[in-house]
């Protein structure tokens, strides 16, 4: 593993959130929002990439100028579906600019393959530079679908360190897998939990994200 790619974000909330998360007596409305305060941290931390200029505006008392985010790219938000769709909301608070392009897999529970059944990632890339994408879904795994996902947008020339993988929960073997790939692209997460079991689970983990998170 190459823990130069891997941002693991910690702090006494993200601990707190991640115990909420985990317990298994915690209902979808916490693990919710548990979830949304983790993911809100995350995000801070990934958009440190974003480009910054200069901006004069006028306050209250005098004219001067001031950093602020380039006008001139294009911030897309990805996240796989379902669990990945926590994610979207507080992503559109901080980041209004932002566009949100769906992608939908599921995993095979014989092979552990991604499946996919919605793509909304089709568009045109021009000026590939411009654009800055952040790839979400709360449990990072075997990091199959990860892959996949990142590799839609790598086929646009899109360079690979505008690239980035924001999860709650990683395995190391998924890690491993996404670095073999992709070794360019940062994962930025709360936690590297021991490993996965033979189902192909996060161990410790949380169980299934999107049937703890939508109560199915």
């Amino acid at each position: 593993m190459n823990k130069d790619m891997v941002r693991v974000i910690e702090n006494p909330v993200i601990f707190q959130n991640l115990c909420t998360m985990r317990n298994k007596n915690t209902d979808s409305q916490g693990v919710r929002i548990a979830t949304r305060k983790i993911t809100r941290v995350l995000l801070y931390e990934a958009s440190k990439n974003l480009p910054l200029v200069e901006k004069e505006i006028e306050t209250p008392i005098t004219k001067s100028k001031f950093k602020t985010i380039e006008d001139d790219i294009n911030i897309i938000i990805s996240p796989i579906l379902r669990a990945g769709l926590i994610f979207t909301d507080e992503a559109i608070d901080i980041l209004p600019q932002a566009c949100i392009r769906h992608i939908g897999m599921y995993r095979d529970e014989k092979t552990l393959k991604p499946v996919w059944y919605y793509n909304k990632v089709p568009m045109e890339a021009p000026n590939p530079e411009k654009f800055y994408i952040y790839i979400t879904d709360p449990m990072l795994a075997t990091g199959n679908s990860l892959i996949e996902a990142i590799r839609l947008y790598a086929d646009k020339n899109i360079p690979i360190s505008h690239i980035k993988c924001i999860c709650i929960m990683a395995a190391p073997e998924g890690i491993e897998n996404i670095q073999k790939a992709f070794p360019e692209v940062e994962i930025i997460t709360a936690t590297i939990d021991e490993g996965l079991n033979e189902k192909g689970y996060i161990v410790p983990g949380m169980g299934d994200a999107g049937d703890r998170i939508f109560n199915t």
